[in-house]
């Protein structure tokens, strides 16, 4: 499996809504989500600065230009918009990270 990480960002005052958000994501989004490679997904907070890290392990082969036109994650897109900063087809704001260090 490879190992992926990126931040996005949070937009202020919505922590909490955040985390309740995601306590009750939809089951079919999780289902996509597993099916289309995608384990081990964590977000973590950087209460701070409002940064979300977010790590995911991929099966070889996961295919990330398929996830982004389902309709599911286009609605879940549009239900987090308000809080996250986001391109303009709602997707979340993010940035790519090099690992640099892994401990097996």
């Amino acid at each position: 499996m490879k190992r992926n990480a990126f931040t996005m960002k949070l937009k202020p005052g919505f922590e909490s809504e955040y985390k309740e958000r995601h306590d009750k994501i939809w089951p079919e989004l999780s289902e996509l989500l597993s099916g289309s490679g995608i384990h081990e997904y964590s977000i973590f907070l950087d209460e701070e600065t409002l940064t979300l890290f977010a790590f995911q392990k991929l099966e070889e082969g996961f295919d990330a230009a398929k996830i982004p036109n389902h309709p599911i994650v286009k609605k879940w897109w549009a239900f987090m918009a308000d809080i996250m900063e986001t391109n303009p087809d709602n997707s979340p704001v993010e940035r790519p990270l090099k690992e640099v260090f892994f401990m097996p």
